[in-house]
């Protein structure tokens, strides 16, 4: 009965997480080229690409330790999908550089809330089962971008941008809705989870130094910095400038959707693999490395190719990082987090990435208006080939350290 019950609030979680992410990228395979068919500068699509992380650096963080501090998370989930339905609107009402700017901006803080839902959702598994847990809710949110980029690539080119902002509107709506019906942890489980409520928060009230404690923790601060560079690099190429590559060979709307398709497809079910036993075998030492080399091997190719099939099935390779690499580098950041500091740690490292979610498609921005495409894009692997460096470091120095402990 308790497990039939779990499980029911875990699927109504992961309900919301699908319609949360298809309001929040319905419209992104169509961003870039929608605004160029504008008239909006490179340089300008730059900024309000990296607009949405603007916020998410700057509130991820108090969302985070508010989380921790209140012992609940209901309400942020509620105000993430509310936050996205807006953002939605704004961009339905204002259809323009500016509007899109200010709905970007909303969009950052409808997605700082995604700190709760990850964290809400990991609560509902044991402590051995949190790779699996992080692996499961992102190939959630990967599942609500495809559905998003499939929809729109079917019924852009016949409705518009308008019917994309107010079908993301709906959804988030709807979200918003269903997440009423979403449940603390604690109220569902038997398990020895915390009492957020009763236990954790009261108790921090006062604390929010010894939560922001967590933030000094070095393997914290190292995998944020690689996620900095895995979501800088993703919001800048597959969800931004590849599109515009592909228009400027000559691809038609239909084609672009597809390939932003592809990409999530490629997204959902490397997620769903970096779940199973068979990734696991491998695990973080493996793939974190190989899958940035292949991030840095794609920034190559795509702006140097005129092949559109060739970009088309590159987009695999931006999948695995959002699939596998971005499980990875969340799993592994928290390793060291007690349970009752994990949103305040999940804000910070989500915080941290949102740095590269505004400054990278900035920086490839300003470089393609400066010279061309290919400068943008160059930057970007440089990005990608040191996180394989920084990656490859600190595996080998732990490898090395725990050899010397068991001698």
């Amino acid at each position: 009965m308790m497990t039939e019950r779990r499980k029911r609030r875990e699927w109504t979680l992961l309900a919301v997480v699908v319609l949360f992410w298809f309001a929040q990228y319905v419209y992104i395979p169509y961003q870039t080229p929608f605004l160029t068919g504008k008239g909006v500068a490179a340089g300008m699509i730059g900024t309000v690409v990296g607009a949405y992380g603007v916020t998410q650096m700057i509130f991820r963080l108090p969302v985070g330790v508010m989380a921790d501090w209140a012992g609940r998370h209901r309400i942020f989930v509620s105000a993430g999908a509310a936050l996205a339905a807006l953002a939605s609107m704004v961009r339905l009402l204002a259809p323009g550089g500016m509007g899109f700017l200010v709905a970007n901006l909303i969009g950052g803080c409808a997605s700082s809330m995604w700190i709760s839902y990850m964290v809400l959702f990991s609560e509902y598994f044991s402590a051995q089962e949190q790779q699996k847990a992080t692996s499961r809710v992102i190939m959630a949110c990967n599942l609500g971008m495809c559905l998003g980029f499939v929809f729109s690539s079917l019924l852009y080119a016949r409705t518009g941008m308008a019917f994309l902002c107010a079908s993301g509107m709906a959804a988030g709506l709807l979200g918003l809705l269903i997440s009423l019906g979403v449940r603390e942890a604690d109220e569902n489980t038997g398990t020895e989870k915390r009492k957020r409520g009763s236990r954790y928060g009261k108790k921090e009230k006062g604390r929010v130094r010894q939560l922001l404690q967590i933030c000094g923790n070095r393997r914290l601060i190292l995998f944020s910095c690689l996620a900095l560079i895995q979501q800088g690099i993703q919001m800048s190429t597959a969800m931004s400038f590849t599109t515009q590559r592909l228009e400027v060979l000559g691809a038609s709307s239909l084609y672009i959707g597809l390939a932003s398709v592809f990409y999530m497809i490629a997204a959902v079910v490397s997620a769903q693999f970096a779940s199973t036993s068979l990734c696991e075998k491998r695990g973080a030492r493996f793939y974190v490395p190989v899958v940035f080399a292949l991030t840095g091997l794609y920034c190559v190719l795509v702006p140097l190719t005129g092949s559109r099939m060739l970009i088309f099935l590159l987009q695999a390779f931006p999948g695995m990082s959002t699939g596998i690499l971005l499980s990875y580098l969340t799993s592994e950041s928290m390793k060291e987090v007690p349970e009752d500091k994990k949103s305040t740690a999940m804000g910070f490292f989500q915080a941290v990435y949102a740095v590269g979610m505004t400054g990278f498609p900035a920086a490839a921005g300003a470089l393609t208006e400066r010279w061309n495409m290919t400068a943008g894009f160059g930057f970007l692997a440089v990005a990608a080939f040191a996180g394989l460096g920084i990656s490859c470091w600190y595996y080998r120095r732990e490898g090395k350290s725990g050899a010397r402990q068991r001698n």
